[in-house]
């Protein structure tokens, strides 16, 4: 079942490992099956050096185990979750990168402080609020999830592919699980360039026109960066 989606959640899980960005089991990624409504994630635990294609785990969208003989990752209800409220979304990263992580134990969101930032995320990317002891006790990660979603009430997840949970780490997404673990390497770099700016300068924000030209520029009717496909009759 879902051979291929299979394939390309190990990759994925295999490429966030060796970009550096996760030690150890302390990351996941995951894929969803728009169609069949199945989600494939990463077994719970398992060293990324170990895992194999017929580890992943199949779920529907209510975290039932439809296909797998090990347990699914704790964070699965997290990415369920997401995938529920998210439709653009076919896939999520989850890490516990240093530069990240660090915006996100300190509860700041990362500001917009370059082209770099802008090229990938439209405005600054935020951090929720924390949880509260009762959200924490019951359905810990089914409340991650949702407070994610909430914090997103305002904002579009297409244009802004991640968020630091308070005191947690980041989540990012993207259209599949590759484009998710790109978006977790963007989101570190830029998570270190902000703390070294603002090591320098304070915050320094973007101009807004600049903010727009860049993220504008490869996203969306008007983009003009990179290769165009050449009509060949």
């Amino acid at each position: 079942m879902l051979i291929k989606l299979k394939e390309e959640v190990l990759e994925a899980n295999i490429t966030l490992f060796k970009s550096g960005l996760v030690l150890h089991t302390w990351g996941n990624v995951s894929g969803i099956d728009r169609e069949n409504l199945l989600m494939v994630v990463k077994p719970s635990g398992v060293g990324y050096d170990k895992m194999k294609t017929n580890d992943m785990v199949v779920l529907d969208l209510e975290g039932n185990i439809i296909e797998g003989e090990l347990l699914p990752s704790s964070d699965a209800p997290v990415h369920l979750e997401l995938y529920k409220n998210f439709p653009c979304i076919g896939g999520i990263a989850h890490t516990h990168s240093t530069h990240a992580t660090a915006w996100a134990q300190a509860g700041r969101s990362i500001p917009a402080m370059g082209t770099s930032h802008a090229d990938h995320f439209y405005g600054d990317i935020p951090c929720t609020r924390k949880l509260s002891s009762e959200e924490t006790a019951g359905n810990y990660e089914k409340n991650t999830g949702r407070l994610i979603v909430d914090t997103f009430k305002n904002i579009d997840a297409s244009s802004v592919p991640g968020v630091l949970v308070n005191d947690h780490g980041p989540f990012t997404w993207g259209n599949n699980p590759g484009e998710a673990v790109f978006n977790a390497t963007v989101l570190e770099e830029v998570a270190r360039m902000a703390i070294l700016t603002h090591a320098i300068s304070g915050y320094d924000i973007i101009d807004k026109h600049l903010l727009d030209k860049h993220y504008l520029r490869k996203h969306g009717r008007d983009t003009y960066y990179g290769q165009k496909k050449k009509n060949h009759e």
